[in-house]
This record gives C-alpha cells, structure tokens and sequence, in this order.
C-alpha cells in the first residue's frame, strides 16, 4: 500500500508539472513576442492561439500538449503498472497532467482547457475510445464549427468508452473526472453558445 501511495504521489505531481508547461504561452512568447492570453478569447490553448496568430507556430502548440501528455501517461503506465494498476496509472496521470495545463503554476493558474491533452490521453488509454472521441469532435466541429461544443460532447464520451470497453469502475470515475475538468473549463464558452455569441472556427482570422 505504501509503494502504490508513493508512486501516486510521483505520478501525480510529475504529470501536473508537466501539464503545466503550456505551448501555446511558450510559442506566442517566443515567435511573435505576444502573450496569447492578452488576445481573443483570452484563453492560452491551440484554439485562440491559431485564431489570433494563424497556423504559424501551431505545430510547437500541438507537440508540446502531446508530448508532456505522452510523457506524463507513461510515467503513471510504468509505475502503476508495476504494482498491477496500469490503466488506473494511466487515467490518473492525464487527469493530473489536465490539471496542470488548465492552472499552471509556472503562469499563475491561468492555462488552457486541455483539449489536446484529453483528446491524446483517449488514444493513450484505449485506441478505440481514442478514435470514437476524435470522431465525434471532427464530426461536431465540421457540422457546427464549433471547437467548445466539439470538444464537450466528444469528451463525454470517453467514460463511456472506459465503462462500455470493461474497464474496471474506478478507471471509469477516473475518466468522469477528466470530462468534468474539461467541461467546467468551458464553462464561459458554454455561456457563450447559450447566448449565441460563440465564436466560430476561423483559423487565421486575426491578424497578429
């Protein structure tokens, strides 16, 4: 039982300071000299920073957020793993890597929503449920033009993934957890679609 605390304790806070390291804050800094946070929707994810900057540095956002993601599942698979717990090692390691990209301590708890690092944590858990969350958010977003609402009901999915899939129901609770964070995330671009003054997928509108 002590080693299983302890290597919670090492997932946990690896994962959350990895999450906290924020490419879209990093590239805006370093390639245009602008903090992403100050611009649109004042948010510090791929989303507004594609839209205030274009698809220039786009890629650094992209590859940071599943790096630190894969690192920081793979950290949880192999400790967790070693006491018999792997996907529990890996659910919890995302939830917390979440954790840090939504309030990170290296930029004052204001981060991202934590899109990509779910939406990477789904392929790392169970490819299957990674395909059918992916899906339904491209579906959502082509459809609707959407990002927020893409991202919300194709997450609500994952849970279902994990419970639909057998995993076991704390793996399942681990899953619920991170589709809460993702959605309470959201919770002024779900005030935003309520009034209708949501925007839309304009990627490169904004001249930077």
């Amino acid at each position: 039982m002590a080693k299983i605390t302890i290597f919670l304790a090492i997932t946990g806070l690896s994962a959350y300071f990895l999450g906290a390291i924020n490419g879209s804050i990093i590239a805006s800094m370093n390639i245009f000299n602008k903090d992403v946070r100050r611009f649109g929707s004042g948010n510090a994810g791929l989303t507004n920073f594609a839209r205030t900057f274009g698809v220039k540095g786009a890629v650094i956002v992209i590859l940071v957020d599943v790096i630190k993601t894969v690192a920081a599942v793979m950290i949880g698979r192999l400790l967790l793993g070693s006491v018999g717990y792997p996907m529990i090692g890996k659910l919890f390691a995302g939830f917390c890597t979440m954790l840090g990209h939504v309030y990170p301590a290296y930029y004052r708890f204001h981060g991202g929503k934590a899109v990509l690092c779910v939406g990477t944590l789904a392929w790392m858990a169970d490819w299957r449920i990674g395909l059918i969350c992916w899906a339904i958010f491209f579906v959502i977003v082509v459809f609707t033009k959407y990002v927020s609402l893409g991202s919300m009901i194709s997450v609500a999915f994952f849970p279902i993934g994990i419970w639909a899939f057998d995993y076991t129901g704390l793996e399942g609770v681990l899953g619920l957890l991170c589709t809460l964070l993702l959605i309470f995330a959201h919770r002024e671009n779900i005030a935003k679609l309520i009034r209708g003054t949501e925007n839309k997928l304009n990627i490169g509108g904004r001249k930077s």
